[in-house]
């Protein structure tokens, strides 16, 4: 069994991971509602009619082995609340102990909260304290200036520009790549407990 996709439910003060599932596609609909964010041509977040099958997919992945996606839900008053958004692991590679952090969103009104740092923290603890990796990757288009602040405010590094990487949506995307490497893990770790207590 790949311990990369074995089910765990992440709890932070301000938000749970919950492994995506057919359930979560009404709620996760009305988050990318909120800013029709699949109107965001250099994102991957599903249309209205497309809701369904952007989970199915991902639940496939998760069975093959290849990504684990989590619905992303909201914690206010140590209660479980909302699902505001969504986001994976991705690019497994069990053997090199490898992962890539990817295809995350919020709804457009959570954008900029403790939201994001709490979900990469929790993500980032479970990679590199449960599942041991060596390294923690982030990508993202070279047009997502927002995605690309936010990944360098997590403490990640870049390690370079994959041009002409993919085509998508009829254009050519040039990847940004950014890391984190285990012996990294601890200063990245305090820097964003201490983001979250502030």
């Amino acid at each position: 069994m790949n311990v990369f996709v074995e089910l765990a439910v992440l709890r932070g003060e301000h938000v749970q991971l919950e492994p995506l599932e057919l359930s979560h596609a009404d709620e996760l609909l009305q988050a990318a509602s909120d800013g029709e964010l699949w109107k965001l041509w250099y994102c991957s977040v599903p249309k209205p009619e497309k809701i369904h099958d952007y989970i199915t997919h991902a639940i496939e992945q998760r069975n093959a082995g290849q990504e684990l996606a989590f619905a992303v839900r909201q914690v206010q008053g140590g209660q479980p609340g909302r699902v505001v958004g969504s986001t994976r692991f991705c690019r497994i590679d069990a053997v090199n102990r490898r992962a890539e952090i990817g295809y995350t969103w919020y709804a457009q009104a959570l954008q900029g909260t403790l939201i994001n740092a709490e979900s990469k923290l929790l993500l980032l603890q479970h990679a590199f304290e449960n599942l041991r990796c060596i390294a923690v990757e982030f990508r993202t288009h070279w047009m997502n200036h927002r995605s690309r602040a936010a990944i360098a405010k997590l403490g990640a590094k870049q390690d370079g520009v994959l041009r002409n990487h993919v085509i998508m949506n009829g254009t050519l995307r040039d990847t940004v790549v950014f890391s984190i490497i285990e012996s990294e893990w601890p200063t990245v770790k305090q820097h964003l407990q201490f983001r979250l207590s502030a």
